[in-house]
C-alpha cells in the first residue's frame, strides 16, 4: 500500500463551516441533556432502565465512532459525515413519532439505541478531515477548537437553548427545536470548500477496511493506539454517567432545584469550552502526553472527588463553591484535548485508522460512564460511582506515561516553546 499524498499547510480557519456545523449539531444534539432522563422516567420508564437505555445508545456510538475514521480513508469524510446526518434525523423521527406517544420502553431503547450511531459519525468524520487537513504545527489548536465547538453544544449551548425553550415549547416541541438545529447544522457541515479536502485519503483500489488479521497486526505493532482508545474512554465517560444520576442526586437526595442543576451542568461546559481551547494551544507548545498526564488524568480524578463532595456540604451554602466545583471539573477535562492531536502521529501513514481507535475509546466512553452507573450504584451508591470515576481518571494518566511518540513529535512542542524546558512535563 502507498501512502497517500498528503495536503498541507491548511489552517484550522479553512474549515470554517466544518466547525460551524459541528456547533450547531451539537447544540441540537445537546438540547436534550438535562432533562432526558426525567423525562423517559415520567414516561412510564424506570431510573435503573433508562441507565440501560444510555448504555445501548452508548454501544452504538461506540461502534458507529470506530467505523468513522477507517471509513473517511475509504469513501471520504463527506459521505462519511452525510451518514451521520441520516442516522441521526431518520431514528430520532420514529423516536419522537411513535416510540414517546406509546411510552413504549422497548420502542425507546431501539430508536434512541440507533440513533447513536448518526452523531459519532459526523462529529469524528470532520475531526479526522482536520487532522488529515491541517498541518502538524497547529494540530493542537485545530483540535481544541474541535472540541469547543463540540462542546459549546453539547451540552452548554444545548441545555442554554433547552432553559428557554421548555417554558414555551415544553419538553415534547423542545425535541422539535433541536431537531430543527441538527438539519442546519449537518448541512453546513457537508461544505467542503477544498479541492481534494473530504476526498478518501486512499484510492478504493489501494485500501480496504480492515480485517481482523490486520488490526491484531497493527495492535501488536503499535500498543499505544489502544492506550490512547482506552485513555480517550475513561476521558469522556464520567460526563456521560452524571446525566444519568446527577439530576436526582441534586433534587431527591440533596434538596437542590432543577435550576441549580442545570446551571451546574452548564457551568462545567462552559469551563470546559474555554479551557479547551487554551490547552490545545499550550499542548502544541509544552508536551501533548504531559498535559494528558497531569491536567487530565490527576487533575480530573481530584475534581471527580470534588463534584460529589461539594454539592453535599455547600449545596445550599455556597454558591461559589458549588459552582466553582464544576468549573474546576472542566477545565481538567480540557486537558485531553491533546489526545487527537497525538492518536494520528502514532500511525502517520494510515490518520483514519489511528483516529478510529481514539474515536472507539470516545465512543465507548458513551456507554461506560452510564454501565458504571447501572452495576456500582446498586452496590455502593453515588459516592462509590464518583469513587470509581476518580480511579479511572488517575489510571488514565499512568496509561499515557506509556504511550510511545515518535521523539521528534513529543519533542517538537517543548523545542517551540519559550518557557523553560523543565516546563514539558512529559518523559522523552
Amino acid at each position: 500500500m502507498t501512502k497517500p499524498e498528503q495536503i498541507s499547510g491548511k489552517s484550522p480557519f479553512d474549515f470554517r463551516y466544518q466547525y460551524l456545523g459541528l456547533l450547531l449539531f451539537m447544540i441540537g444534539d445537546g438540547v436534550e441533556v438535562g432533562y432526558l432522563s426525567p423525562f423517559l422516567v415520567r414516561h412510564g420508564l424506570t431510573e435503573h432502565f433508562v441507565a440501560l437505555v444510555f448504555t445501548v445508545y452508548g454501544l452504538a456510538a461506540a461502534v458507529s465512532a470506530w467505523g468513522s475514521g477507517v471509513l473517511c480513508d475509504r469513501f471520504g469524510c463527506r459521505k462519511v459525515i452525510l451518514a451521520g446526518v441520516i442516522l441521526w434525523v431518520v431514528p430520532q423521527v420514529l423516536f419522537l413519532a411513535m416510540a414517546v406517544p406509546a411510552q413504549s420502553g422497548w420502542q425507546i431503547l431501539l430508536t434512541y439505541g440507533v440513533r447513536g450511531f448518526g452523531y459519532p459519525l459526523l462529529a469524528y468524520g470532520i475531526l479526522t478531515l482536520l487532522v488529515r487537513e491541517v498541518r502538524i504545527s497547529q494540530r493542537g489548536l485545530a483540535s481544541g477548537l474541535f472540541w469547543f465547538c463540540f462542546t459549546c453544544g453539547l451540552p452548554t449551548l444545548g441545555t442554554v437553548v433547552a432553559s428557554f425553550s421548555l417554558p414555551v415549547f415544553g419538553e415534547y416541541g423542545t425535541f422539535w427545536v433541536a431537531f430543527l438545529a441538527v438539519i442546519i447544522g449537518g448541512g453546513l457541515s457537508l461544505i467542503v470548500r477544498h479541492e481534494g479536502a473530504g476526498k478518501p485519503a486512499y484510492e478504493r483500489a489501494q485500501v480496504a477496511l480492515p480485517a481482523p488479521r490486520e488490526l491484531l497486526g497493527v495492535i501488536r505493532a503499535n500498543p499505544s493506539l489502544v492506550l490512547t482508545c482506552i485513555v480517550r474512554a475513561i476521558n469522556s465517560s464520567a460526563t456521560h454517567g452524571i446525566i444519568v444520576f446527577m439530576p436526582f442526586y441534586f433534587m431527591s437526595t440533596l434538596g437542590l432545584t432543577n435550576t441549580q442543576w442545570m446551571r451546574f451542568l452548564e457551568t462545567i461546559f462552559a469551563s470546559n469550552i474555554v479551557c479547551n481551547l487554551f490547552f490545545g494551544a499550550l499542548s502544541d507548545r509544552v508536551s501533548w502526553r504531559g498535559t494528558i498526564m497531569w491536567v487530565g488524568g490527576v487533575g480530573s480524578g481530584l475534581a471527580s472527588v470534588l463534584l460529589y463532595w461539594v454539592p453535599a456540604h455547600f449545596g445550599h451554602t455556597s454558591s461559589i463553591a458549588l459552582y466553582g466545583a464544576a468549573a474546576f471539573f472542566g477545565l481538567t477535562l480540557a486537558g485531553y484535548v491533546p489526545l487527537s492531536a497525538l492518536a494520528p502521529s502514532l500511525l502517520p501513514d494510515r490518520k483514519g485508522l489511528a483516529m478510529s481507535f481514539l474515536n472507539f475509546g470516545a465512543g465507548c466512553s458513551v456507554w461506560l460512564g452510564p454501565l458504571i452507573v447501572y452495576i456500582f450504584q446498586p452496590l455502593v451508591g453515588i459516592g462509590g460511582v464518583m469513587a470509581v470515576y476518580a480511579a479511572l481518571f488517575v489510571l488514565s494518566g499512568v496509561l499515557v506515561y506509556f504511550i510511545k511518540v515518535p521523539q521528534e513529535l513529543d519533542a517538537a512542542p517543548a523545542a517551540c516553546s519559550h518557557l523553560p524546558s523543565s516546563f514539558s512535563f512529559a518523559r522523552h
